[in-house]
């Protein structure tokens, strides 16, 4: 088992690339048999291969790209992260399971982003967003 210093560099490595649009550096942390589930739409992405292909083949491009938080232990780390597609956020959350240093599962959900109700006013403090 990879070290935590050792995974939480292959994680910043990978999201880097991921920003960058480096599809190959991008896709070096997940395992040949990696399988990724998108839970929103059902889908299920078996290999590093059909992974690379979908991405590179997405038609609306992420065009900004913004890490809110990385946390972890052992083989199981959680990235919170924003992505612009097209002027419209989503924001996400991908649950990578770590198998010999290599991811071996990940799970990526996306969220839109809503209006804050007005009744809940007195409880919040309204984060200040950059892109709506």
């Amino acid at each position: 088992m990879m070290d935590v210093q050792n995974i939480r560099m292959a994680i910043d490595r990978h999201w880097a690339a991921s920003a960058a649009g480096d599809l190959v550096a991008e896709h070096e942390i997940y395992h040949d048999d990696a399988v990724c589930e998108y839970p929103q739409s059902g889908e299920i992405i078996h290999g590093r291969r059909n992974l690379q292909a979908l991405r590179s083949h997405h038609p609306g491009k992420p065009s900004g790209f913004e890490i809110r938080r990385i946390v972890g232990e052992g083989n199981l780390w959680v990235t919170e992260y924003d992505i612009d597609y097209q002027g419209k956020r989503a924001y996400t959350v991908s649950i990578m399971e770590f198998r010999d240093g290599k991811v071996s599962h990940e799970v990526q959900y996306f969220a839109d982003p809503f209006a804050a109700p007005a009744w809940r006013a007195q409880w919040v403090e309204l984060e200040a967003r950059k892109h709506t």
